[in-house]
């Protein structure tokens, strides 16, 4: 649903650098060179960054009161 704060493989902190990532990537960047320029140089750190979706807002729809 939202990105982890921590890496699950190596606990590297990667939370703070999600919005920094979608923003850029959305302007049209390439993926690979901004998450090299974030400093993302393990393959685990990538996956979670490539392989993530955001459900946040689709899942806040449905809340209960």
């Amino acid at each position: 649903m939202i990105i982890p704060i921590r890496c699950f493989s190596c606990g590297k902190p990667i939370g703070h650098l999600w919005e920094s990532y979608l923003d850029r990537v959305k302007a049209g960047e390439d993926p690979k060179k901004v998450m090299d320029e974030l400093g993302l140089k393990r393959y685990c750190c990538r996956a979670l960054f490539l392989g993530h979706i955001d459900l946040l807002e689709d899942i806040a729809r449905y809340k209960k009161f």
